[in-house]
């Protein structure tokens, strides 16, 4: 099978800068550049294959028409591509929200809802991002606090570097603050509660919306959970196992998982079988299951995923 590589989605919430075109290379006419959806199976915003003989072919297009075998043997228990990873630019923050578990998504907008993880690439000094609670607090102080437009005093506000992981289960309230460039490793899901967004006024001219009711439905009211059993992963959880690697690199792709390589940094090239391919900053791979062994020569860094071990 091909190494595919992958032109994302990218989308243009108000809170984004224009780093992932400037230092990643995204082209989009998109402006602000928020977002790049770089593995993305999503009717909200699908990657495309830009190389080979499918280029121009949606990788959920690729997935139907190849079968499931390509997702690998780990895959077979979801009903849809388990995983979504995202460049996220966040020059202003973001609204305080909440993901929903899946039993309670499937229910009240029928998509699975979102555990997720962020890998932190570059924070401004000082750059912080709201993560669960200080303490656990009851129901009507949270309704009380929104109401009264004073959540954030309640929030664990958290100081990020360069290199941070932040696992984000379903259910934990947070929100990405300003100076901060990260990638998002999340389920396949697109359902986000929005809390507080601090007043802001949307391209069509009206406040943004909020979901006060679902989140307080779904809000855990307690601090976070401080340390999770990754087994020597960047993050592993039912959903994706993510690594970061420094090339050169040699792995294989078998047949329990797809492999997703996005390039972080630098420069390099990639072989698997008979084809190789020149990769840079910014680039995102898919290899389909059971590709087998691979290597990654240059000056890279490299985030991989996978699900499964």
């Amino acid at each position: 099978m091909p190494i595919l590589k992958l032109t994302p989605a990218c989308k243009d919430y108000i809170w984004g800068g224009n780093r992932l075109a400037s230092e990643f290379g995204i082209k989009s006419d998109v402006h602000p550049l928020a977002e790049a959806w770089v593995l993305s199976c999503h009717e909200a915003g699908p990657s495309v294959i830009e190389n080979g003989p499918w280029a121009g072919t949606a990788l959920s297009a690729f997935i139907r028409e190849q079968g499931a075998g390509v997702l690998g043997s780990g895959c077979s228990r979801f009903q849809d591509f388990p995983i979504l990873i995202k460049l996220i630019d966040a020059k202003e923050n973001l609204s305080i929200q909440v993901h929903p578990s899946n039993e309670y998504a499937l229910a009240h907008g029928g998509q699975y809802g979102k555990t997720e993880m962020w890998y932190i690439l570059d924070a401004e000094p000082g750059a912080f991002l709201y993560y669960g609670f200080k303490k656990e607090i009851t129901a009507e102080e949270f309704s009380r606090a929104i109401a009264e437009n004073d959540l954030v005093k309640y929030l664990n506000a958290v100081e990020v570097h360069r290199g941070d992981v932040i696992f984000i289960p379903a259910g934990t309230l947070h929100a990405i603050c300003k100076g901060i460039l990260l990638a998002e490793i999340q389920q396949n899901s697109n359902v986000t509660y929005w809390v507080y967004d601090y007043g802001r006024i949307g391209s069509d001219g009206k406040p943004r919306p909020l979901h006060v009711e679902q989140a307080k439905a779904v809000t855990a009211l307690c601090p976070p959970r401080t340390s999770y059993p990754f087994q020597g992963h960047l993050a592993q959880c039912e959903y994706f196992t993510a690594d970061v690697f420094q090339a050169p690199l040699e792995d294989v792709c078998d047949q329990q998982s797809f492999t997703s390589l996005l390039i972080l940094e630098g420069a390099g090239s990639i072989r698997c079988e008979a084809e190789q391919l020149e990769i840079k900053k910014g680039d995102s791979l898919f290899l389909p299951a059971g590709s087998g062994p691979y290597q990654v020569t240059g000056d890279c860094r490299i985030l991989r995923t996978r699900v499964g071990t």
